[in-house]
Parts: structure tokens; C-alpha cells; sequence
């Protein structure tokens, strides 16, 4: 995947890493490194298995543009991109470094991006690392496997291939980054959404211990599977095909129609509403897996049990976090009462949620009744008990709300999922997600951006945001709106509402 990239300026800087010699370019002060392999590219014998070390090059490689994304699903148009981009080293890593020489020791922050499992490239404009780069960190962005190829549960493959694709580039990282001005002792690993789950799947599983020092997880995805779950989705994509969900059986499908398959399904998930819960009516077919091997457990329980103790910990998530969900389904505005009838018995927690939400609510009509539960089940409450089960085990989490309303597409979606992506990069004039931002610099948007990223790379280099960690009796959390508050944690109804609730790895139903 190539990029159209700002003018390079002064002498080319090269590296020297494990497989050999790259050179990059220079950009607005900051040497930048595209589309270095970290792994074997996950193709032919390889197709679904775990990553395998690069081999090295003879000569001077070229680092200029970004790796081709591995094969995607159609959301957003990523099938497309996906599509036009030639090669199959889908794993690559990108760096942006502002004094790329092995005696800077700079504190580095490795992104993880979202997408659902099912999408998610690390060449998309949004995630260009300049901006916070110039911040004094070395950025390393990555791409992992995604979709089937990263995540269904096939007969003869390990389970949670992108999650093993994303250790593969901590360890890359580890290996390398002093040579880009990184210190590999000061790594924070950073991700939204399904790249937030992700980071809180690193977390939990003792194959990434001692890989990264921090961590922030941005919206974190609650969605973990059982192994018996994930294996009826995977089957439900190899039928589409007429075949088995056996490695061996899909090993030589085209990436794409592979792609395609878990694209029909996604589809018309609600047909299995009655085997696959509540991600059936959300149309989510690929999560991590609790596999007994590299998860043993969820993240929230491993946590509990103090696996992440000695990471320091970021957390938070958008007050309006399914909004622009709805929006996309097409809904917003729209919620009928029984949609929120139904949404409140799929994802809230307890049979009688129904009731206690809107005891809670009571003012509450069907259209925020479906935003508060989706958005809850989804991403508020997940992200509030990974801070305080890592509170509770000894270690230390700060956690924040983003609360300010994006002016973008009107103001209907608030402060929606996505939202904190432009804000934390910078980037607020590229990408999809700077739709939300709006035509023309908003000065306000950058101020807001400026804090959050002073917040994020200062806990990058020392640990701390500039605010206080959390702790169950006060429950301080950093707000993120035009005017930043220290706040007791403001979605405190919702809290009572799932504070006895555990988020377990999803099974299969009725079998």
C-alpha cells in the first residue's frame, strides 16, 4: 500500500535491524520508516500460522511506503484498499522517530488500530505518526491479521493469529527500536476499540510479559470468545465456501473470497441469534478467543488475578461511544421502543436490566435507553473494569472520559466512538475519523488534541497523565472536553448497574 507522503527533506536516514539495512525519509522534522517486515509474510505453507521471524536482505530496503494491509473485509471500503495494493507482506511495521540514533532514548508508543477484528490497516491517513512524534516519542504503528485469517477458530491453526501477529511486533520492537532513538525499556503500547480489546488481550496473556511497560486502552472492546463459539461462527464462513473450517481445507481459498465469506455472514448474523447471543444481533463474528494457551482467561479476570500489575495502566472511553454506530446502522434518531426493548434484554447485564435500566433512567426515552445499554455492554463498562480490576489486584490505572461533542456532521453524534482517534494523533484534517472534527482548523478541537496528547506521551514517559490514579472509594477521572475537570466518575448509574456484572468469554447457546 502506498502513500502519498509529505516532501522528504535533508540526507535519508537508515537503520540497520534484524533482517538488515532500511532507509527512510525525512517528514516536517521527523524520520519516518514505512513498511518494514517484522514477520515471514502468512502466506502459502504459512496461511494460518503463527508468525515466523523475517528473513534478511541483502542491499539497502527501501522504506517509504506502507506495507500491503493483510486481506479485509468490506466495511468502509477496506475490501478496495485492500485489493489495490500489490504483495503479500501483510506484516509490516511503520516508524516515526524525531532523533532516530540509538543514543536518544526516547519513550516509545506502539499503536494497535480498531476496527472490529475485521478490518484495520496501519496505512490509513488517521494513523500517520508525525504529529506525535514531534511530541519527543517514537511512534510504531503495525498491521496484523485480521478477520478469518486472524482470528477464526480453523482445525490444524493456533487460535488468535493476530493477537500472536501483535506480540510478533512488540517483540520486533524489543529487538530494534534503540536503533530508531527508542528506548525498548519505556514501551507503552496503545490501541482503540478493537485494537483497546487487543491491548487488554496483551495484558492478560503471559506470551507479551515483559514487552511493553504501559498500556492505553481507548474504548476497549468487551467481546471475547469461547473456543466452542468461535468454532460455529468460523464453521458458519467455511459454509459460504462449501467447505470445512479446517486449515488445510481453506489454506488455498483466495485471501479475498476468504474475506467475502466472513463479509456474508457478518451479514445476516441475526439468523444465528439463538447460538451466538449478542453478537449475532451486533454482527460480530471475530473476537480473541480464550483458547486455554494464549489466553487463559479473560482479560477482566486476569487482571483481577493480577496479571497486569506491574503495567502501568491508561483507560477511558467516549460518553456517547455507540452513536455513530447507530448512525451507521442507520437508526439514530429512529430508535423504536421495541428496538430498545430488545437491546436492553441482549446486552444488559441481568435478566431484569430492562427494568432496573430504566429505574435508573427515568427520563430516559427508547433512543437513549438503546445508546446507554449498547454503549455500555460494548465499550463503557468494559473499559471501567479493566481500570478497576487492575485497581483492585495493586497496580495502577488512570482513567478518563471523552466528553466533548464532536462539532463534525452537524453535532448529531456527540462524543461518539472514534472520536478520541484525530485527538490523540493529531491528525485532524485526515482521515475518516476527522469527519467528526468538521471543515476548516477548530480551534478548539486543537487545544483538546494538544491536552490529550501531552497526556498520553507524558504517560508514556514517566507513567504519570496529570491526574491522579483510580481508586474505588473517589473514583477520580480525567474529563477530556473544551474545559478539562477532575471528576468523580460521571456515569455513576451505569456503574451500579453492571458492578456485579463479569465479562466472561461469550459461549455457545443451546448446544
Amino acid at each position: 500500500m502506498s502513500v502519498a507522503a509529505s516532501e522528504p527533506s535533508g540526507d535519508l536516514p537508515e537503520v540497520r535491524v534484524a533482517g538488515g539495512v532500511v532507509r527512510g525519509s525525512r517528514e516536517a522534522g521527523v524520520a519516518v520508516f514505512r513498511g518494514i517486515p517484522f514477520a515471514e509474510p502468512p502466506v502459502g505453507a504459512l496461511r494460518f500460522a503463527a508468525p515466523r521471524p523475517v528473513r534478511g536482505w541483502d542491499g539497502v530496503r527501501p522504506a517509504v511506503s506502507y506495507g500491503p494491509p493483510p486481506p479485509q473485509g468490506g466495511h468502509f471500503g477496506m475490501d478496495a484498499l485492500a485489493a489495490d495494493a500489490a504483495g503479500d507482506d501483510w506484516l509490516t511495521v511503520n516508524v516515526w522517530s524525531p532523533d532516530p540514533g540509538p543514543g536518544a532514548g526516547l519513550p516509545v508508543m506502539v499503536w494497535i488500530q480498531g476496527g472490529a477484528y475485521s478490518i484495520g490497516m496501519s496505512g490509513l491517513p488517521e494513523y500517520d505518526g508525525g504529529r506525535l512524534a514531534r511530541d519527543g516519542v517514537v511512534v510504531v504503528t503495525f498491521n496484523y491479521r485480521v478477520g478469518l485469517e486472524g482470528y477464526g477458530q480453523l482445525a490444524g491453526a493456533p487460535a488468535n493469529r493476530g493477537l500472536l501477529d501483535q506480540i510478533a511486533a512488540l517483540e520486533w520492537v524489543r529487538d530494534n527500536i534503540r536503533a530508531f532513538g527508542g528506548d525498548p525499556g519505556r514501551v507503552t503500547v496503545f490501541g482503540q476499540s478493537a485494537g483497546a480489546g487487543s491491548v487488554a488481550a496483551l495484558l492478560a496473556t503471559g506470551r507479551a510479559a515483559g514487552l511493553f511497560r504501559r498500556a492505553v486502552a481507548q474504548s476497549v472492546q468487551g467481546t471475547f470468545f469461547t473456543p466452542e463459539l468461535a468454532a460455529d461462527i468460523a464453521g458458519a464462513c467455511a459454509a459460504e465456501l462449501g467447505l470445512r473450517p479446517v486449515a488445510a481445507d481453506l489454506s488455498g481459498v483466495d485471501p479475498a473470497r476468504l474475506a467475502a465469506a466472513g463479509d456474508a455472514v457478518g451479514a445476516k448474523t441475526e439468523q444465528w441469534a439463538d447460538r451466538w447471543g449478542p453478537v449475532a444481533h451486533r454482527a460480530i463474528p471475530f473476537s480473541p478467543v480464550v483458547d486455554g494457551d494464549t489466553l487463559r482467561a479473560t482479560p477482566w479476570q486476569a487482571l483481577a488475578d493480577g496479571a497486569g500489575r506491574d503495567v502501568e495502566l491508561l483507560v477511558g472511553h467516549t460518553r456517547h461511544e455507540t452513536r455513530l454506530l447507530a448512525a451507521l446502522d442507520g437508526v439514530l434518531g429512529q430508535v423504536t421502543p421495541e428496538q430498545a426493548e430488545t437491546a436492553l434484554r441482549v446486552y444488559g447485564p441481568g435478566p431484569d436490566a430492562a427494568l432496573r435500566y430504566r429505574e435508573a433512567f427515568p427520563d430516559a426515552g427508547p433512543e437513549e435507553l438503546y445508546e446507554l445499554v449498547c454503549s455500555d455492554w460494548l465499550f463503557r463498562m468494559p473499559s471501567l473494569h479493566l481500570g478497576q480490576a487492575q485497581s483492585a489486584a495493586g497496580g495502577r490505572a488512570h482513567v478518563y472520559e471523552l466528553t466533548w461533542p464532536a462539532p463534525g456532521m452537524g453535532g448529531a453524534l456527540g462524543a461518539c466512538h472514534g472520536l478520541d482517534v484525530p485527538l490523540v494523533f493529531g491528525n485532524l484534517d485526515r482521515g475518516q475519523p476527522a469527519m467528526l472534527i468538521g471543515e476548516g482548523p477548530d480551534p478548539e478541537a486543537g487545544e483538546l488534541s494538544a491536552r490529550m496528547r501531552a497526556a498520553w506521551t507524558a504517560f508514556a514517559s514517566d507513567g504519570d497523565p496529570g491526574w491522579p490514579a483510580y481508586d474505588p472509594a473517589q473514583r477520580p477521572v480525567q474529563l477530556f472536553d473544551a474545559r478539562p475537570a477532575l471528576a468523580a466518575y460521571p456515569e455513576e448509574a451505569s456503574r451500579r448497574l453492571w458492578q456485579d456484572h463479569a465479562f466472561r468469554a461469550l459461549p455457545l447457546l443451546g448446544h
